[in-house]
């Protein structure tokens, strides 16, 4: 294939779309400043109080607030239209980030640092439901994956590049990287009024949403309700979030044993650093993988990098040569982000659009969530069981649930399963029941059902019978597709890879 065709699925396929280029650099400037931005904060803060406590909360800060305001973030960025929701965000954190370098600059109390951390990272919680849901609608389905592993490599690298720079701008002042974490804002905004593309900001309201508008209370009430059943319709999507959880489980455990198998090791103390580093560049490179990843079946590629990830635990808790410690670290990090490169696509392709913001905004806050749980959990084993002991367990629960998805895959799906409306999501996944009163209009652009194992990018549009009866009677022209013997395998394979609600 020749270099102005790139292979679909891949970054490069994803990035010869203008519109999705224009976000993603908008996005990756922003994120840069994020991690800039953190360095001189945490510095801030311990310069002035001398205090360990003073730098824990305001790193809490910086998270704590998007597990109660990310479902709230989902809300918003399925009520609004996206671009000015984004543009808002990004409005909001512009001023605040001005407001933290006065409070450098001018000797503030220094309480207001945590304060205005906090309140930034509030106004971020719409913005990560937006960016994924407008993201699936700039680039084709067969791009998707490419998509993803773009925003992931700009993060990564945003981690490896971001504190670094933040740490040279101390020098300076603090104050200084607020100022150009704040101009970052201002390039992200630019590159958001920058894609041509208005109808991929704009928002799919179904009729009862559009009802509960002037109800305040009750609209929020349904509108949570709405995010989690819609996840709970989706079988395969809580299997995937919960792969997500055990990774991001790992890492909050890592976080903390990092710096005891660094000691052991030999590595001395920049050994937690460079174990981290290692991390990171296995991302970068399982981003690579992402574009090949998404020619094969979704369940296949999450159980082998889940089981990687796994295993390179196991490996750090038994190995005890350094260069192998950091060997198996980069596969754990490439395997990991694999998983989450899968999990983002597959969420994009099978949640319906209008209710898309409302489940991201659940599923991002409890992956978050996990880390704090896991680097809590990590000293209580550490002491009980030993280091050794404490990622043996970890890795034990990772493998666990990684036997759970695969034989799950083999468990068989109900009837009702099986009988899904023109709207499932791609090949390979399992059919998931819908109610037959959900508007046609309100299904993403979806792959071809049939047959389950063609590739990401083919696309069936739907009859005009089946969206207005998507249950079609046996005596229908669709049930007697239904009772070909071709269809059956089908139907076998699908009930092989099922996934079921907890």
């Amino acid at each position: 294939m020749n270099s102005t065709n790139p292979p679909a699925g891949t970054i490069r396929a994803a990035l010869r779309h203008r519109d999705f280029r224009a976000l993603l650099a908008g996005q990756a400037v922003s994120q840069f400043g994020d991690f800039l931005y953190n360095v001189a904060l945490i510095t801030l803060v311990y310069q002035r109080t001398g205090s360990a406590t003073w730098a824990g909360v305001t790193s809490a800060a910086r998270v704590v607030p998007l597990l109660v305001a990310g479902p709230f973030g989902g809300i918003v960025a399925d009520r609004f239209d996206r671009r000015r929701v984004l543009v808002s965000c990004d409005v909001a954190r512009l001023l605040l980030m001005l407001a933290l370098a006065l409070v450098a600059a001018w000797h503030l109390p220094v309480v207001l640092a945590p304060v205005l951390a906090a309140l930034a990272t509030t106004a971020a919680a719409p913005s990560i439901p937006s960016v994924a849901g407008v993201t699936s609608r700039l680039v084709p389905d067969a791009d998707l994956p490419g998509a993803n592993a773009a925003r992931s490599v700009f993060t990564a690298a945003a981690v490896i590049l971001g504190p670094g720079l933040g740490g040279v701008l101390l020098f300076v002042s603090p104050a200084l990287a607020f100022v150009i974490n704040a101009a970052t804002f201002a390039v992200s905004l630019a590159c958001v009024l920058a894609v041509r593309a208005d109808d991929a900001f704009t928002v799919t309201r179904s009729a009862n949403g559009a009802a509960r508008m002037g109800l305040p209370v009750l609209g929020l009430v349904r509108d949570f309700a709405d995010g989690a059943l819609a996840l709970r319709r989706h079988p395969a999507a809580v299997r995937l979030l919960g792969a997500d959880m055990a990774c991001s489980f790992v890492l909050g455990m890592e976080s903390v044993l990092f710096v005891l198998v660094a000691r052991s090791a030999g590595l001395g103390l920049n050994g937690y650093a460079f174990m981290f580093a290692a991390l990171g560049a296995g991302g970068m490179a399982g981003t690579t993988l992402a574009g090949r990843a998404a020619r094969l079946p979704y369940r296949r590629v999450l159980i082998a990098a889940l089981s990687a990830v796994g295993l390179s635990v196991a490996g750090v808790a038994l190995l005890p040569w350094a260069a192998a410690i950091l060997i198996v670290v980069a596969i754990g990090g490439a395997a990991s982000l694999l998983v989450e490169i899968t999990m983002s696509t597959s969420l994009q392709r099978m949640l319906p659009r209008d209710v898309f913001g409302r489940a991201y905004g659940l599923a991002v806050p409890a992956s978050i969530g996990v880390i704090g749980a896991g680097s809590l959990l990590a000293p209580v084993l550490d002491s009980t069981l030993g280091r050794t002991g404490a990622l043996l367990a970890c890795a034990a629960a990772v493998l666990a649930y990684t036997a759970f998805l695969a034989l799950s895959a083999r468990r068989p799906a109900p009837a009702a399963q099986l009988r899904s409306p023109a709207g499932d999501h791609g090949p390979g996944n399992v059919m998931a029941a819908l109610p037959a009163s959900r508007p046609a209009d309100s299904f993403p652009i979806m792959e071809s059902r049939l047959p389950l194992d063609l590739r990401p990018g083919t696309r069936t549009a739907p009859r005009a019978d089946q969206e207005s009866n998507p249950m079609p009677s046996r005596s229908s022209p669709r049930s007697h597709r239904l009772r070909r013997p071709w269809f059956r395998s089908a139907a076998a394979s699908a009930a092989r890879v099922s996934w079921m609600p907890a």
